[in-house]
Parts: C-alpha cells; structure tokens; sequence
C-alpha cells in the first residue's frame, strides 16, 4: 500500500526547494502560486508511484495477431506524457513476437489499460481544458490562460490541432448515430428526473445567416454569408416569483445547428429529440417560424 509520506521522503531532494518557496513567499498571492506549484509536484509524484506499482504486477501478454504466439516481454521502457499536473514519467513493460513479426509499434499492455494510444504525448484530460477555453476565447488567449491556471505550457497552434482532433471524432461519433438512427437503433435518452419528464417538450427550427471567410486561413476579401439551420429542443416548465405570481420557464435547453438545408438539420434534430425524450413526452409541441417541419 503506498504511502504519501513514503512518496514525498523519496523525492525530498526535489521536493525542498519548492517548500522553501512557500514559506519564504512575502506575499499572498506568492505565497499560493508557491503553494500550488507544490501541490502539482505532489501530484505528480504520487501518479509516477501509482504508476511505477501497476508497472511491477504480473503482466498478461497478449496473443500476435499475425502469428497467434503469446508476445514475450522486452524489458521495461521509458514513457512520458504532459498531463494536467505536469510531465509524467513512468517505466513499464513493452512486448514482442517471439516470432519476430513486425506489429507496427511495441506492445505496453499497461498503456492500453491507461486508455493511452501509441506516441500520445498529452492528456486528455489537459486537452479538454485547452478544448473548453478554446470555445471562448482565441487560441493565443486559450493557450495563455492555460499556463496561468495549471502551470502546463501549450503552444496555440497545439490547441488547435487538439480541437480540430476532437472536432473531428465528434463528427465521426454522430455520424454513426445518425446511421444507427435510420437502421432503427435509436440512441438512448438522457436521463431524467420525473418532474422533468412530465414537462412538455417543445422544438424549434429557423434559419440564421452567418458570415464566413472567402478564404480559409486568410481574413482577405469580400464576406461570404451562409444560413446556419438551428434547432432548439427545451422542457416547457413553471416558476414562481417572488411576488407569488407563477409564470413559463425554459428548462432543460439543448442546441442541434448545422452549415446547410433544412434536409441536413432534420436528422440531427431527431436524433437529439429521442435523445430528450420525444417518444415518451406528454406533451410535444413543434414551434417553427418558416412552416418547416421534420
């Protein structure tokens, strides 16, 4: 069983600087980046341990998918990866076919029970940060407010192609939804509470013009205005105020928008409606300003 003062008294070489900083901080606010800094370290130091003791159980080979012989063990190799903490570095093992055929990349069984993929250099973890300050701010902002809250630096243009990665696996994900949607398999619903689920469902869909770029990569020549289709999905509740009078309250609001025609916007918007309960609503009522309907 491990323990933190075990971990910490291991590494009190590199830890001790970091605690001198603390207390020697004249200030609050050096005091608590001093302190945080710490703490990351610790961090750190306690996954690198969890780590290196999942790293010395018995590991279970896999068979080669070519050859079908149990791989064999070449040693422990090095691995490091930039987490939310900082940089994470660990041994473990790596395996290979007695047989020598050629896999493509070493076998780390302990990688694959991570949910790390082979030369992953960044968390996912710290990549759904960037991702989220990404949706509201610009790359060079996103990247600089990422430094300022955990310590880990990222260039802009990393940012970018973690959001473009993500964007891309979202798309690929709904495109199988959609394809599962017309085979008949729905998607599951999304939870909910019975008060909400006794609430009407109400949907909507218009069209707005955005502008866009002539030219991608460059902010040069003349706008180019397109129609984004949007629906809006959201449970039809009731409040009341504080003079006691009860009045309408939107809930439970969900987004569908697509670059295209009403034909593009109408699979998704069903997809998310299943999703919010549309075949189990009491009530359901579709709310369209273009006399569009699904």
């Amino acid at each position: 069983m491990l323990s933190l003062k075990d971990i910490l008294t291991s590494r009190e070489a590199d830890c001790q600087p970091l605690m001198e900083a603390v207390v020697q901080a004249p200030s609050l606010a050096r005091l608590i980046l001093a302190a945080w800094a710490l703490a990351r370290f610790g961090a750190v130091c306690v996954v690198e341990a969890v780590l290196e003791e999942r790293a010395q159980q018995p590991t279970d080979w896999p068979l080669c998918p070519h050859c079908g012989c149990r791989l064999h063990s070449k040693g422990f190799v090095s691995r490091q990866i930039t987490t939310l903490v900082g940089l994470v570095r660990w041994r473990r093992r790596v395996g290979r076919c007695p047989q020598g055929c050629a896999l493509g990349h070493q076998v780390a069984p302990l990688d694959e029970a991570l949910g790390l993929a082979p030369h992953q250099q960044t968390g996912t973890e710290l990549q759904r940060v960037g991702c989220a300050l990404a949706l509201f701010v610009p790359f060079e902002t996103a990247a600089l407010l990422l430094g300022m809250l955990t310590g880990v630096l990222v260039s802009p243009e990393a940012l970018w192609h973690w959001v473009q990665a993500v964007g891309q696996q979202a798309m690929d994900a709904l495109q199988r939804e959609l394809e599962q949607l017309e085979a008949g398999l729905p998607p599951a619903a999304e939870p909910l509470d019975a008060q909400t689920a006794a609430l009407p469902l109400l949907i909507g869909a218009d069209g707005v013009k955005v502008p866009f770029r002539p030219q991608a990569g460059t902010p040069r020549g003349k706008t180019i205005w397109r129609e984004v289709k949007v629906g809006i999905l959201a449970r039809l509740g009731r409040r009341r105020t504080a003079s006691g009078q009860e009045e309408p309250r939107v809930e439970r609001r969900r987004v569908v928008a697509v670059l295209g025609s009403i034909a593009a916007l109408s699979p998704r918007l069903w997809l998310e409606a299943v999703r919010q309960g549309v075949l189990s609503a009491p009530v359901v009522a579709w709310l369209s300003d273009g006399g569009h309907g699904l």
